[in-house]
């Protein structure tokens, strides 16, 4: 079986469910969607470390170079911060995980689960940021001439919006746990609010992607 073929439609599936979940409950009229997604994105992590089981295998082994040390850094990241968020999960569940009786620990498990999920979205922006190259080639995105440039253009717009979304939205504080409590402004609706946080996916990624190539240049 070619999995390669699944890597691109499963990345894209994972972050779509990331950003719906980053709006907590309040988005669904039962908070067991909410439960259900999250069983369902551990499970495609799991899947997604399955397909690239080789990358863990070497952690240990070779030379660490400035891209290599950074790489490592994100997706051990992304590692610790899933396996907070399914612990703390199932902890605070109302529905699926109950006949496992837990009554103790939930107000860490509702500390854990604000900032894992908070430093999992920052990480799995870095993370998909290390990939441009190899999506834009899936998708064949132009690198040359009025398109490339336009697309660049575009891009920096959004990471500039990006900026403003992640002071207003307050990510910072989520992530500084200086907000211990999830805020969703009902006013300003789901929709604001999916677009807020793609396009603060849009900044980290554009951001390590050029750090990156950076780091690639000066290497060579």
């Amino acid at each position: 079986m070619n999995t390669k073929r699944l890597r691109l439609p499963l990345d894209i599936v994972m972050t779509l469910v990331s950003v719906v979940m980053m709006g907590g409950a309040y988005l669904f009229p039962d908070d067991i969607v909410h439960e259900i997604l999250g069983v369902s994105l551990f499970i495609l992590w799991a899947v997604h470390v399955t397909l690239n089981r080789r990358w863990y295998g070497v952690v240990f082994r070779g030379q660490y170079n400035a891209r290599r040390v950074m790489q490592t850094v994100i997706n051990c990241g992304i590692l610790i911060c899933v396996i907070f968020l399914m612990i703390s999960g199932i902890i605070l569940s109302n529905h699926i995980f109950t006949f496992l009786g837990i009554e103790i620990g939930l107000g860490f498990a509702r500390t854990a689960h604000l900032l894992a999920s908070h430093w999992y979205f920052l990480f799995m922006s870095l993370h998909i940021g290390l990939h441009v190259e190899m999506l834009a080639g899936k998708i064949k995105v132009p690198r040359e001439g009025v398109p490339a440039i336009i697309l660049r253009v575009i891009f920096i717009l959004i990471s500039l919006y990006g900026i403003y979304a992640f002071v207003t939205r307050a990510i910072w504080r989520y992530l500084l746990l200086q907000q211990q409590f999830f805020f969703f402004d009902f006013e300003r609706g789901y929709i604001l609010f999916a677009l807020d946080y793609i396009s603060v996916i849009i900044l980290f990624t554009t951001a390590i992607h050029y750090l990156n190539k950076l780091i690639q240049q000066e290497a060579a």
